[in-house]
């Protein structure tokens, strides 16, 4: 699944998103400590990855991150830039980072994995690993599943993953898991988990 593909079939919804996901408010307590306890206080910059209407990254840095946010839909970083003009948003893929090796802190990686192909995840992860400096924090919110399976979700196909296969590939990719925050399914809501990992120095 291409990230044009992506950003197209996010451009379409734009609005509706941000309306329904794009405020600090809407996201649970518990997942905003959770971000905040392993991306905050530490010396560096902190990149917030398909950071979407960009309130995450706003959040990150009313908590004192040099939060950068980087998306692939035009129209979120737009929204972003109008909405946080104090901060920092520009367009960019999350598979191509455009940073040097070992130069960011952190990465928070909010729900921007779930549309990728799972062939495609170790590489992913392999790029998080270079860009983050030693002893760097990696953040994931996923879609939990007992198996790793693709379902129709309303924006375009997404993929359920079983919390310990992501652990799983965070070793082999040379992180260590320090976290795990999972939350079944609350009726309006998919069963979903996050996972906070430092990067094995070495």
């Amino acid at each position: 699944m291409s990230m044009e593909r992506v950003r197209q079939a996010y451009a379409s919804v734009a609005d509706l998103y941000i309306e329904l996901f794009g405020t600090r408010e809407q996201v649970d307590p518990d997942d905003l400590a959770l971000i905040c306890r392993h991306l905050a206080g530490r010396p560096g910059k902190v990149l917030d990855l398909g950071c979407g209407p960009g309130h995450l990254t706003d959040y990150l840095r009313s908590s004192g991150v040099d939060a950068t946010g980087i998306d692939v839909v035009p129209e979120f970083v737009a929204h972003a830039r109008a909405t946080y003009p104090s901060g920092n948003y520009r367009l960019g893929s999350l598979g191509d980072l455009d940073v040097a090796d070992h130069s960011v802190a952190g990465i928070l990686a909010w729900y921007s994995l779930i549309h990728l192909p799972p062939e495609r995840l170790d590489g992913v992860l392999t790029t998080f690993r270079r860009a983050l400096a030693p002893s760097g924090r990696l953040v994931l919110g996923l879609f939990s599943g007992d198996e790793v399976d693709a379902f129709d979700h309303k924006v375009m196909t997404a993929y359920r993953w079983p919390v310990d296969e992501i652990a799983a590939r965070l070793a082999r990719a040379g992180f260590t898991e320090v976290e795990r925050l999972e939350r079944p399914d609350g009726g309006a809501h998919r069963p979903h988990f996050a996972i906070a990992a430092v990067t094995i120095d070495g």
